[in-house]
């Protein structure tokens, strides 16, 4: 746990260009992560409630569903997990509770936001936040709680969509202040906005790049030019998973079976490769029971 929580720090703090940050919904999507060579890989609280529950980023995912996923999808890779853990599932409390959890089930880092519960994906209309003050508390709270002083804290402020811009970056650098390590402005709606967030408050910010959201789709240059130490994609993995879903789908509607569609899938032997059948037979062998030679 401390080295892929250090490791990650290092990844956040490197000044070469920002970490870019692919979201997963399960361990698979993990694996593919990890196989295409990203540093570290987010759990999507958004995508998590799409895929295991087939419902929209309204706050309806539990800490145990949560946890559950973590702890998998932790166990599934060797890179940092950075896990949305949401409002953190109720009071000051309540965060202490949920980020002693999701270290234990393997984070490396745990985001926090400041809406009020249930939430909403950051990106929808209808946001409300809580008061300053008492994000503050939760942000101390997460500090406190953590096992691992290398674990990093990420607090996230929907203040842009009810307070305005100025609001949003006084509440993010009172998060800093708080002991947060990494600050999230969601959905700033502008090039100059996002230029805004950086230049105002110190710190190291992530940039949510949402395609069809509110916030400009820039490239990892640019972000990096605007001063951001992360872009994050949270869910263009599972999107772009659902496209290949129906691709397939859609053929075996027509034509009655996948004979013709096999480069639309991953291969029978790619796919044992990525869920690491190899390695699991091998550790199946070295433990089998041995015949006795004696009889």
């Amino acid at each position: 746990m401390t080295n892929l929580a250090r490791r990650l720090r290092a990844l956040v703090e490197s000044t070469d260009q920002p970490l870019l940050l692919p979201g997963a919904a399960n361990a698979l999507a993990a694996r593919v992560v990890e196989e295409a060579g990203f540093g570290a890989v987010y759990v999507t609280g958004a995508g998590v409630t799409n895929s295991y529950l087939g419902m929209p980023d309204h706050g309806l995912l539990t800490l145990d569903e949560l946890s559950g996923h973590v702890e998998a999808i932790a166990d599934a890779v060797n890179i940092p997990v950075v896990v949305d853990a949401d409002t953190g599932f109720g009071n000051a409390l309540n965060v202490q509770r949920t980020v002693r959890r999701l270290e234990r089930a393997g984070a490396a880092a745990i985001q926090l936001e400041d809406q009020v519960s249930p939430k909403k994906c950051g990106h929808f209309n209808g946001k409300e936040v809580i008061p300053l003050e008492e994000m503050v508390g939760k942000v101390h709270a997460a500090v406190d709680a953590r096992r691992d002083d290398d674990l990093v804290i990420v607090a996230r402020t929907d203040a842009r969509a009810t307070e305005g811009l100025e609001a949003a970056c006084e509440r993010a650098a009172a998060y800093r202040e708080a002991g947060a390590d990494v600050l999230f402005v969601e959905a700033p709606e502008s090039v100059d906005e996002m230029r805004y967030i950086t230049t105002q408050v110190p710190g190291k910010h992530i940039a949510n790049m949402v395609e069809g959201g509110r916030t400009p789709l820039l490239s990892r240059d640019e972000l990096g030019d605007l001063g951001f130490a992360v872009a994050l994609y949270a869910n263009a993995t599972l999107r772009g998973a659902v496209v290949g879903m129906r691709a397939i789908l859609a053929h075996l509607d027509k034509h009655g079976d996948t004979r013709e569609a096999q480069h639309l899938m991953i291969s029978w032997r790619d796919r044992q490769e990525l869920v690491r059948k190899p390695e699991f037979d091998e550790l199946e062998q070295r433990y089998a029971a041995k015949p006795d030679r004696r009889s």
